[in-house]
This record gives C-alpha cells, structure tokens and sequence, in this order.
C-alpha cells in the first residue's frame, strides 16, 4: 500500500475535479463566473471569440466527464478496482497529454481554433500546469492495492 500522503493524493485531484465539474456546471446556466462577461470567459477559458463559445450542453458534458474523473480518483467503483484503476490510468493519459500539449504551447492541436493570445498564456501559465499537476497527484490511483502478507 503506498505511504499515507501517496494514498491520499488522487483525492486532491479528485477535489479539483469536482470543482472544475460545478463551475461547468455554473455556465451552462449562463453565468460567466469569474470574468465579467460570456466574451471575455470564453476567450479566456477556450481561446475562441463568441462564436466558438461552448452552449449548455456542452458545458454540462463537460461537467459529466469531470464529475466522471473525479468519482474515480476518489474510489468508485470500491467493488470493481479493476475498472476503477484502468478508468484512472485514463484520467491520467488524458491529463498528461493536455498538459504536455499545453506546456509546449500546442493546445490548438487538441482544441482547433483555441488561438488567442490570452488564452495561450493563460494556458501555459495555469491550465496546463494544473492538468499535470493533477495527473501526478491521480497516478498513485493507477497501482493495483496492495494485498496483505499471509
């Protein structure tokens, strides 16, 4: 069994995810928390102007998929820890590569049209730091646990 601090770090991340899936949840209702306007949230948040803006629905498939993450970084399914660890070693891939393409500047390859410039710097600043971040802190979520000595 990894040591205590280890054990408990995909719960960290799972907490972000959680919160990452209510802000999404949050703008599909409209509000663009914490900007000043819908404008300025997307181009800050996907790089594109009001046309590329994301509707509810996809704000609310957003908030599923992070909601998803963040049941399995926290243990679900207890009875399926199979499923449960190749579920995180997606959250993980999928973090990692985000963060990477991030960090290299290059979201727009994951993101077609996520191009502004204020979105690239806040990308490489905080988004993609953060993705990597969290994929470190959901990896030990991937480990078989251990099982105890006869």
């Amino acid at each position: 069994m990894p040591a205590a601090p280890l054990r408990h770090a995909p719960h960290v991340s799972a907490a972000a995810f959680a919160g990452i899936s209510a802000i999404h949840v949050l703008w599909a209702t409209g509000s663009s928390w914490p900007l000043q306007d819908f404008d300025t949230l997307t181009d800050a948040v996907a790089g594109q102007g009001p046309a590329g803006a994301p509707g509810p629905l996809a704000c609310l498939g957003a908030a599923s998929a992070f909601a998803t993450a963040a049941a399995v970084l926290a243990g679900v399914p207890r009875d399926r820890p199979r499923i449960r660890r190749a579920a995180a070693t997606g959250v993980v891939a999928v973090l990692t590569v985000r963060g990477a393409f991030g960090l290299a500047g290059r979201t727009d390859l994951l993101v077609p049209g996520s191009t502004s410039s204020r979105f690239r710097s806040l990308d490489r600043r905080f988004y993609a730091p953060l993705c990597v971040t969290m994929a470190v802190l959901a990896l030990p979520a991937t480990a078989p646990a251990a099982t105890p000595a006869p």
